[in-house]
C-alpha cells in the first residue's frame, strides 16, 4: 500500500538525500531534451530538410513516450503495474541506461551522416526519458504530503528547466562552433563527441543513484491493481488531455524560436545570436519553476513567500545574465515578464489550479502579440512564454494524479503518454510554418493554451469535490 500523508511526513526529514539525487537526473536530461531545439536548425541546414522534414525530431522523440507509456499502460492492465513490482530505483535506473543508450547512437547516425538513423537515436532516447517521466516524476510526488507535491515537483522541474537553459548556448557552441569545420560548414561528425559526453554523465548519475539509499513505495504483490481502474478519474483524462496540449505548445515554440528569430520582419537573427535567446525562452521557465516551488509551499506565509520569490528571482535572473552571451541591456525587458509572474502568483493565491489557468491565459495573450507584431515586441512575446510554461507540467501532473491512491502509477504513465502532444503539435506547426509562413504558424499553441486555460478552471471547481468523493469512496 502506498504510504499515507502521516507516514511520509513523519519519516520527511529522511527525504532530503533522495530528492537532491533525482533533482541532478532531472537536471541531465532537461538538458539532453533541449538540445532537440539546437539540433532542429542544425539538421535542417545539413540535409536540407523542411520545416515538416525537420520537425520529424521532435516527432520521433517525443513519439516515444507515447509508444513508452503506452506499452506501461498494457502491461499494468495485464500484469499490475511494473513500478509497484520492480520498485522505482530499479526503475529510474532501466530510464537511464536506455537513455546513455540513445545517446551512444548518435555516433554511428553522424558516422553515416543518415537523418533516419538521427531519428532512430532521438527515438531510443525518448524512450529512456519516458521512463524517467513515469518513474521520477510520479516518485518525487511520493516524498511528502500530497498538499505539497506541486511545490516539490516545481522545485525539481526548475533544476531540469537549468537543464533547459544552459543547453541551447553549451550545446549550441559544442555543435555550431566548437565541433563544425573550420570554414564554417556543417557536418554530421560535429554530434558524436557531444552525446558520447551525454551518454557518459548519464552513466555517472545512474551510478550515483545506485548508491543511494532510496525509500520504497511499493504495494504488496497481492494488492497490485490491474484494469483499467485508474480510466474512472475524471480530473485524469482531462489532464491527460492537457498535458498532451501543454508539451505540445511549449515544444513548438521552443523548437520554432530560432526560425521565428531568423524572420525579416521579427528580428533577422542566425543560429549563433538566436540560440541565446532560445537561452532566455528556457530560462524563464525556470525562473517560474523556483517561484513555484515557493509560492505553492502551503507552509510559507505571504511575506515570506514575497521575501524568498524577490530573492530567488534576483539570483536567478543573476545566473541567466551569465550564461548567454547578451548584454543587460539586451535583455532587461525580461525584468518586466517577472514582475508581471509575481502578480499572476499572488492573484493564483497558492492554489495550484487557479495560478495555472492564470498562467495559460497570459501565455495566450503573449502568443497573439507575436502573431500581430513585428520586431522586438514579437520577440519579447515569444520569449516571454517560457516563464509562464513554468509551473504547467507540475501543476497539470499533480493535478490529474491527485488522490489516485493505488491506481498512481499507472495513471502517472498515462499522462506521460500525453507528452505525445510535443511529437504531433510541432508537426502541425511545421505544415502550417511552410505554407503561410512562421510567425502566423503559432496559432497552433494558441489553441493548446486555451485547453490549459480551461483545464484550470475545471480542478479549480471541480477537483476539490472528486478528492472528497475518493477519500470516502476509499480510492
Amino acid at each position: 500500500m502506498f504510504m499515507n500523508n502521516k507516514e511520509v511526513q513523519l519519516q520527511s526529514r529522511n527525504f532530503t538525500v533522495p530528492l537532491i539525487t533525482i533533482t541532478l537526473l532531472f537536471f541531465m536530461w532537461g538538458f539532453i531534451t533541449c538540445m532537440n531545439d539546437i539540433l532542429i536548425p542544425y539538421l535542417k541546414q545539413l540535409f536540407k530538410l523542411t520545416f515538416f522534414e525537420s520537425m520529424l525530431v521532435q516527432f520521433c522523440f517525443f513519439g516515444a513516450y507515447f509508444i513508452g507509456s503506452l506499452i506501461y499502460f498494457l502491461i499494468s492492465i495485464y500484469k499490475g503495474d511494473p513500478i509497484n513490482k520492480a520498485g522505482y530505483k530499479k526503475g529510474i535506473l532501466f530510464g537511464i541506461f536506455l537513455a546513455a543508450f540513445g545517446c551512444i547512437l548518435f555516433y554511428p547516425a553522424a558516422t553515416f551522416s543518415y537523418y533516419p538513423l538521427f531519428l532512430g537515436a532521438l527515438f531510443i532516447l525518448g524512450l529512456g526519458f519516458t521512463v524517467l517521466q513515469i518513474t521520477a516524476n510520479a516518485y518525487v510526488s511520493l516524498l511528502g504530503s500530497e498538499e505539497s507535491a506541486s511545490s516539490r515537483l516545481n522545485m525539481t522541474q526548475a533544476f531540469n528547466a537549468f537543464g533547459t537553459t544552459i543547453a541551447p548556448v553549451l550545446g549550441g557552441h559544442l555543435i555550431f562552433e566548437f565541433f563544425s569545420a573550420a570554414d564554417g560548414s556543417f557536418s554530421a561528425v560535429a554530434t558524436r563527441i557531444p552525446y558520447l559526453i551525454f551518454a557518459g554523465i548519464l552513466l555517472l548519475v545512474a551510478l550515483l543513484i545506485s548508491r543511494v539509499k532510496l525509500p520504497s513505495f511499493q504495494t504488496q504483490e497481492e494488492e497490485i491493481e490491474k484494469g483499467l481502474g485508474a480510466l474512472q478519474f475524471n480530473h485524469l483524462k482531462f489532464g491527460v488531455f492537457a498535458m498532451f496540449c501543454y508539451v505540445g505548445g511549449e515544444v513548438a515554440v521552443g523548437s520554432f524560436i530560432i526560425s521565428f528569430l531568423e524572420q525579416p520582419q521579427i528580428m533577422g537573427f542566425n543560429e549563433i545570436i538566436s540560440k541565446n535567446y532560445l537561452s532566455l525562452y528556457w530560462g524563464g521557465a525556470m525562473i517560474g519553476r523556483f517561484l513555484g516551488a515557493i509560492s505553492l509551499n502551503q507552509s510559507l506565509s505571504q511575506g515570506k513567500k514575497a521575501i524568498y520569490m524577490l530573492g530567488a528571482a534576483g539570483a536567478v535572473f543573476l545566473v541567466i545574465f551569465s550564461i548567454v552571451d547578451l548584454s543587460f541591456s539586451q535583455i532587461s525587458f525580461f525584468l518586466v515578464f517577472i514582475v508581471l509572474n509575481f502578480i499572476a502568483f499572488f492573484i493564483g493565491k497558492s492554489a495550484p489550479a487557479r495560478t495555472l489557468s492564470i498562467f495559460a491565459a497570459i501565455n495566450v495573450v503573449l502568443l497573439i502579440s507575436a502573431m500581430v507584431n513585428h520586431g522586438e515586441m514579437a520577440m519579447y512575446s515569444i520569449l516571454g512564454i517560457g516563464i509562464f510554461n513554468s509551473i504547467m507540467f507540475s501543476n497539470i501532473y499533480t493535478l490529474a494524479i491527485s488522490g489516485l491512491g493505488k491506481y498512481t502509477s499507472q495513471g502517472s504513465s498515462l499522462v506521460v503518454m500525453a507528452i505525445l502532444g510535443g511529437a504531433i503539435v510541432p508537426i502541425f506547426q511545421g505544415y502550417l510554418a511552410d505554407q503561410f509562413g512562421v510567425q502566423h504558424s503559432f496559432i497552433i499553441p494558441v489553441f493548446c493554451y486555451l485547453v490549459i486555460l480551461i483545464f484550470g478552471a475545471y480542478c479549480t471547481k471541480f477537483l476539490g469535490h472528486v478528492e472528497t468523493t475518493e477519500a470516502k469512496s476509499g480510492h
